[in-house]
């Protein structure tokens, strides 16, 4: 599921420790939408040409949501036919759940038979910002999620019990001007697949931390492709993988992380997956996120 843009711009309130997002100095907000909404369709048209069903729904002009075109951060699907809702750090942010897009799937053919709505805790200030935030290995129930300031641990914890997972948590940090600071989401930092593990460990300065992480992504079977935090730089933490109905396996990405990959790095993928890359430069700068952000993908069971 993705959300068409109609107000993309950069968000100023997500801006205080998203430390990815650029001003493009002399775009105005509507060629900056422009261009989004050409770099979004564009992406949308490799995904179905590569028979990767897609469903689209376009934002709403009020409220103002620049933001939306990242849904994977207030809501994700689950195979019981469960749905979860997030409470969002960014107060502009929360205008982003529409209780008319889980219609929408349900017209669609989708069966919905709960929505867990964790966005309450935003009351307390404690938040917990979707598959931004958690990486779901769903075949083994873990959760790798790098806490920080979108990221609670008491979310979290309520959510692992929720869902039956059982919480991977780390803190995951790169440098801003000779400072370690936390990285916003765990999914910039790592991506997690069926086969792979894409992370940069040199983001985790803890050592038991990281030692942690690592062993159960080796307990689990996963082959740790390790990137440097100028490659997260370049969004190469943000992808997701993704199949067709023939079962042809892909991992998405931006052009700009394909091309921060080392011809090492992209050979170990090519075992398990084709790639699919698409020009995010606009929406990458302003935003501060990727292909991954851009896609929630719905795991709803069929009617």
């Amino acid at each position: 599921m993705m959300i068409r843009p109609v107000s993309f711009r950069m968000n100023t309130e997500t801006a205080v420790n998203n430390y990815y997002q650029k001003v493009i100095e002399g775009l105005s907000e509507d060629k900056a939408q422009e261009q989004a909404l050409a770099e979004f369709d564009n992406f949308v048209n490799k995904l179905r040409f590569h028979g990767i069903k897609v469903t689209v729904i376009d934002d709403t002009i009020d409220p103002e949501t620049p933001d939306s075109i990242f849904p994977n951060n207030w809501i994700s699907f689950h195979h019981d036919g469960r749905i979860a809702l997030y409470p969002m750090f960014a107060e502009n942010r929360r205008l982003e759940r529409r209780d008319d897009i889980i219609e929408i799937l349900k017209e669609d053919g989708f069966s919905v038979n709960q929505i867990k709505d964790f966005s309450p805790f935003e009351e307390t200030n404690k938040y917990l910002e979707g598959t931004g935030s958690m990486l779901l290995d769903r075949t083994n129930h873990l959760v790798y999620a790098a806490i920080s300031q979108r990221t609670d641990l008491d979310v979290l914890q309520n959510f692992c019990q929720e869902f039956s997972y059982k919480p991977v948590t780390f803190h995951a940090n790169h440098t801003v001007a000779g400072k370690r600071l936390a990285i916003y989401h765990t999914n910039v930092m790592m991506c997690l697949t069926e086969n792979i593990a894409v992370i940069c460990l040199d983001s985790i300065d803890d050592t038991n931390e990281k030692a942690s992480v690592i062993d159960n992504l080796k307990k689990t079977n996963k082959e740790i492709i390790e990137i440097t935090e100028e490659q997260v730089n370049h969004f190469a933490g943000n992808m997701l993988s993704l199949t067709n109905d023939t079962n042809e396996r892909f991992l998405v990405m931006s052009n700009a992380a394909k091309s921060i990959l080392t011809t090492k790095q992209i050979d170990v993928i090519a075992k398990y997956y084709k790639i699919i890359a698409s020009s995010l430069d606009t929406i990458e700068a302003l935003g501060g996120g990727s292909a991954r952000c851009m896609m929630a993908e719905v795991f709803l069971p069929k009617k």
